[in-house]
């Protein structure tokens, strides 16, 4: 586990924790680590969940079948991504399943040793259970940044609202988003070739230039102002 101890120490769940107390930690839930190979489920919708997983190495893509049959992308994570620890604390079947888009690697903490602690109430298991309570409230808010993207009406607010959220987080006008075109599309909840109709007037009008996942704000003002309020 050696090799991993910087990227755990800088993940939101195990945040604030130095060496000692991470290896402590470690010693004292045994978590376990587990491969997976490209296509693998790591979680299972319709099924419970008692474990924190810590994305170790690669990709990995949660997933959520509408009734119709259709697959639609929740979310993307990359090494240091925790999963898991919203569900965990409940006995509520996943309405999601976690997928492996590269072959990966996981770390998964048993959620009820984080409740339960060793009798030796190390300082390292208060501060992971604060930071458990953290990463929950993050996602809570996070989520609800997503919905007031879904319930606009139009697709250019969406767009806009989505690639001026980005811009704020990137610090400067050129950034990279996290989807391909298909994922955006099903993050925005809309048709690809809609989406695809939508960024070509947008260019057309000079308020982005686009290339795959890569972006560059124009005119910041007017496309602020196509935002809702």
């Amino acid at each position: 586990m050696d090799e991993y101890i910087p990227l755990l120490l800088n993940t939101r769940l195990l945040s604030g924790l130095d060496v000692p107390g991470l290896q402590q930690l470690l010693r004292c839930f045994a978590p376990a680590k587990r491969s997976f190979a490209r296509g693998e489920i790591l979680l299972l919708a319709g099924y419970e969940n008692r474990e924190i997983g810590i994305l170790l190495e690669g990709q990995i893509e949660a997933v959520k079948t509408t009734a119709d049959g259709t697959s639609v992308s929740i979310t993307h994570m990359g090494p240091g991504g925790i999963f898991g620890d919203v569900l965990s604390g409940s006995h509520q079947k996943s309405p999601v399943t976690i997928l492996a888009r590269t072959e990966c690697t996981a770390l998964f903490l048993p959620y009820e040793k984080i409740l339960h602690p060793c009798k030796e109430l190390h300082s390292c298991h208060s501060l992971l259970l604060q930071n458990l309570v953290s990463t929950i409230s993050d996602k809570y808010f996070t989520l609800n940044h997503r919905i007031d993207l879904l319930i606009l009406k139009s697709l250019r607010a969406k767009l806009c609202a989505y690639l001026m959220d980005m811009r704020m987080r990137a610090g400067q006008d050129t950034f990279t988003i996290p989807f391909t075109r298909t994922e955006l599309a099903e993050y925005l909840n809309c048709e690809r070739s809609a989406l695809s109709r939508e960024l070509s007037r947008m260019q057309a009008e000079g308020l982005i230039e686009t290339y795959r996942s890569s972006f560059k704000i124009l005119d910041v003002n007017r496309l602020s102002s196509q935002c809702p309020q």
